[in-house]
């Protein structure tokens, strides 16, 4: 595909067929990329945190939050704030993954708040209460002048989003 095409739908809105990495980066055009998640997949809880888990597990937070974004917007209306903290949460790993510290620490805090009100629920077998702990910790290693590392190295560093990737369900003992 010519790069300056623009690749659109009937109504203008862009389809996105650019190849992406794993982090959901694009890639130049006619480059092997990761094939993207279907949109608009309505999937039981169940099957949305295992898929969710097998991509952040792969290193491949955006897609895992592409997963949860279908969960957020098809599942009722008392989980949707559920399932958008997850969103956030994925959407954090991949900013902190790509080296954006500040918006990945910024997104991880937003999704941890979001989740806050399911913690003691732990709704679908979700650890909430561990998450929003690895989400604060995430936030204060990578956030500039957070944690132990000085402003340069935590904004310059990117994580690696497997070895970083949390656990949606405690494991059982």
């Amino acid at each position: 595909m010519d790069e300056t095409h623009r690749d659109r739908d009937a109504e203008g809105r862009a389809r996105n067929a650019r190849p992406r990495d794993g982090l959901g980066r694009p890639l130049p055009y006619g480059t092997p990329g990761v094939e993207r998640q279907p949109e608009g997949v309505a999937r039981t809880p169940e099957e949305t945190l295992c898929e969710a888990q097998r991509l952040l597990d792969a290193g491949m937070p955006f897609h895992a939050h592409e997963v949860f974004e279908d969960a957020w917007k098809s599942r009722p209306v008392a989980e949707r704030e559920l399932w958008r903290g997850l969103a956030q949460l994925a959407v954090g790993l991949t900013h902190a993954a790509r080296g954006n510290a500040t918006g990945g620490a910024r997104l991880l805090r937003r999704g941890a708040a979001a989740l806050a009100e399911y913690g003691a629920a732990r709704p679908h077998g979700i650890g909430v209460d561990g998450l929003i702990g690895w989400a604060g910790e995430l936030a204060g290693r990578v956030e500039p002048g957070g944690g132990a590392a000085d402003a340069r190295r935590a904004s310059a560093e990117p994580v690696d989003a497997a070895v970083e990737a949390p656990r949606l369900r405690p494991l059982e003992p």
